[in-house]
């Protein structure tokens, strides 16, 4: 079992900064992609940046060019930098992390219990 657990949110005005981060226990054979998904209230949850464990970096449309997404492995942990965040960036941000098993093509998925971003003025 993997703990995953996010931190950093808040509070913020249009067209400020925010950075989550997002730390996951060790696991026995390793962390594979690490996820930041977000559901804003009244929506389903979406992907928002997701990095693998060698550092390729994949964004939502809604994000790219505002968001940058990083991981540090020997730490097992994942930050997002939000900036010029907009009112539609208000959600709860979660992330999921894939941890890979001893079967080559399975993977166990884990998620944290989120971290609410309100971009408000």
């Amino acid at each position: 079992q993997v703990q995953v657990m996010e931190s950093g949110g808040g509070v913020v005005q249009p067209g400020g900064s925010l950075r989550l981060s997002c730390a996951a226990s060790k696991s026995r054979f390793g962390i594979n992609t690490m996820g930041w998904y977000r559901q804003a209230p009244g929506k389903e949850r979406e992907f928002v940046a997701s990095i693998t464990n060698l550092f390729s970096a994949d964004y939502a449309n809604s994000v790219k060019g505002r968001f940058t997404v990083s991981r540090d492995n020997a730490r097992n942990t994942m930050d997002l930098q939000m900036n010029r965040l907009k009112y539609d960036d208000t959600a709860v941000y979660y992330c999921k992390v894939l941890v890979a098993t001893t079967d080559p093509h399975r993977e166990e998925e884990y998620w944290g219990r989120g971290t609410q971003v309100t971009v408000s003025s």
